[in-house]
Formats: structure tokens, C-alpha cells, sequence
């Protein structure tokens, strides 16, 4: 039997610490999928994408990829989104899973109640 990727993808996640690393960079992935598919619906190549926004292709390759590198500026990402004739968005959704952390105020607040 020929073992596929998806097969290998499907024991590497049954695995706690593999699972717990690859969750924590699915976002990244969600928008480099999104980064790839938006270029290729727009027909252009990394050059010429490069070329519309001033830079070389291998930095579009390396903004396209996971490379473990710096992650691209917002101001990087809104000439990139231009370049294909898109515009960036950007938000914040609350993850239901995770409190955030609490301001100086609400802990000051919470002090206070606790004292008096």
C-alpha cells in the first residue's frame, strides 16, 4: 500500500505535540492559501506581481511562503493586495476558547473589591 500525504498528514496530527504545533500556526497557513489563491485568480506571476509593487520576485516568494522568517508588514501586505487588484483586511475575532488578558484597570479593580 502506498502511504499518500494525507495519510502522513493524518498519523503526524493524531500525535498531542504534533497536533498542538500545527494548530498553533493554522492561521498562517489559512492566509498564505488565501496569499496564493488570490495571485493565481488574478493571473500574475511572483515577477510580475514584484514589479507592480517595486520589489524583486524572490521577496514575493518569500512573503508566499512559511519560511519561519519575519512575517510581512501590514503596509507590505496592503501594496501586495493592491498589486492583484484586492485590498487587504484585516480583524480581530474573538477566540471563544481564550480569555484575554486582563487591563492594569480591571486588575486594580478586582484589588480594590477584594480589599474593602
Amino acid at each position: 500500500m502506498r502511504n499518500t500525504l494525507k495519510d502522513f498528514k493524518s498519523r503526524a496530527l493524531a500525535r498531542a505535540d504534533v497536533r498542538r504545533k500545527y494548530d498553533a500556526i493554522a492561521e498562517e497557513f489559512e492566509l498564505l492559501d488565501e496569499v496564493l489563491k488570490a495571485r493565481a485568480a488574478a493571473g500574475l506571476t511572483q515577477a510580475e506581481v514584484a514589479a507592480r509593487i517595486g520589489t524583486t520576485q524572490s521577496a514575493v516568494a518569500r512573503l508566499e511562503s512559511a519560511s519561519g522568517k519575519p512575517s510581512p508588514s501590514i503596509a507590505t501586505l496592503k501594496r501586495y493586495a493592491s498589486a492583484l487588484g484586492c485590498r487587504l483586511q484585516v480583524r480581530l475575532i474573538k477566540d471563544q476558547g481564550r480569555q484575554g488578558l486582563t487591563t492594569r484597570s480591571t486588575r486594580t479593580r478586582a484589588k480594590t473589591a477584594r480589599v474593602g
